[in-house]
């Protein structure tokens, strides 16, 4: 079982795109009589902004609550309004009705230690929801934390042990995991133990630039690092600018990828580039996955 992550360093360069093209490409994988052929198991680790299901469009098998961090709560009838509590938290999260605003209570449970009554309780939050997926490319597990929440990381972390169980459990070739834009805690935790990170870049400078915050990243966790340009032809110059970069940093770039308004098309259709784009978007995005299998397969 090979697990690939498909990072970028920042929103909107088509990292989910080509992660949904990665998932469609892997039912059907054939090379060189030495096929990977147990499909894939997906993992949307974007679990702040999830839509890798606009394109699966998945039917939802399993539904859990996923839990984290706690909030105080007040008995109020064993409350006798001392106002001990309220002298000691440090986020005001206790109003004078001696009423728990969730919103700002931390969780730091000092107000429940010095409550000489025992009136108050720390109580685990329902942070938000995750999900066993079937798709017409196989199981995906998805997340949606809730607003405001954090705990983000944790989240990542359960997708994808639940995915890697599946896998396991199907004898799949892989795990594809949808990452984080960014360089945050749920990026850390989606690059944890992969066999590769597939950087999504588009050829802007600030599409560089952050692109060069994650390969760092992911580089200082000992992941094996692939590039990948989208929508290269916006701007050649931008996109020799990346080339050249990854050339000096010794990192290959499998592949790039045309801007392409059937792409879109198919974006809106809740389809991937392989089910409903031009040939030559087709062409690209299968190189860039046949050189990712060459990669993965003896690793």
């Amino acid at each position: 079982m090979k697990k690939i992550v498909v990072i970028s360093g920042k929103g909107g360069t088509g990292k989910t795109v080509v992660t949904g093209a990665l998932a469609a490409l892997s039912s059907n994988y054939t090379a060189h009589n030495d096929a990977f052929n147990n499909g894939a198991v997906m993992a949307d680790c974007d679990v702040d902004a999830a839509d890798l299901h606009l394109l699966l469009n998945p039917a939802i098998r399993e539904k859990h609550e996923f839990r984290a961090g706690v909030t105080a709560f007040i008995d109020q009838e064993k409350c006798t309004k001392c106002g001990k509590c309220r002298q000691v938290c440090r986020f005001s999260a206790i109003g004078e009705d001696f009423s728990i605003d969730s919103v700002s209570c931390e969780g730091c449970a000092f107000c429940s230690f010095v409550c000489p009554v025992g009136a108050i309780e720390m109580r685990e939050n329902v942070s938000g929801e995750w999900f066993i997926s079937d798709t017409r490319f196989g199981p995906l597990v998805h997340a949606k934390l809730g607003i405001a929440e954090e705990n983000s990381g944790k989240l990542v972390s359960l997708v994808r042990q639940e995915a890697e169980k599946i896998a396991k459990e199907r004898k799949s070739d892989w795990v594809i995991i949808d990452g984080s834009p960014g360089i945050g805690c749920p990026v850390i935790a989606s690059l944890n133990g992969v066999d590769c990170a597939l950087v999504v870049t588009e050829p802007t400078l600030s599409g560089l630039h952050d692109a060069k915050r994650v390969i760092s990243v992911a580089r200082h966790f000992g992941v094996m690092v692939k590039l990948a340009v989208n929508k290269y032809d916006l701007n050649i110059d931008v996109t020799k600018s990346i080339e050249e970069y990854c050339r000096a940093e010794n990192i290959q770039v499998l592949g790039k990828i045309s801007f392409d308004k059937s792409i879109v098309e198919a974006m809106l259709k809740g389809e991937t580039i392989v089910e409903s784009s031009s040939e030559e978007s087709k062409r690209q995005v299968k190189e860039v996955w046949e050189k990712l299998c060459c990669l993965t397969k003896d690793a």
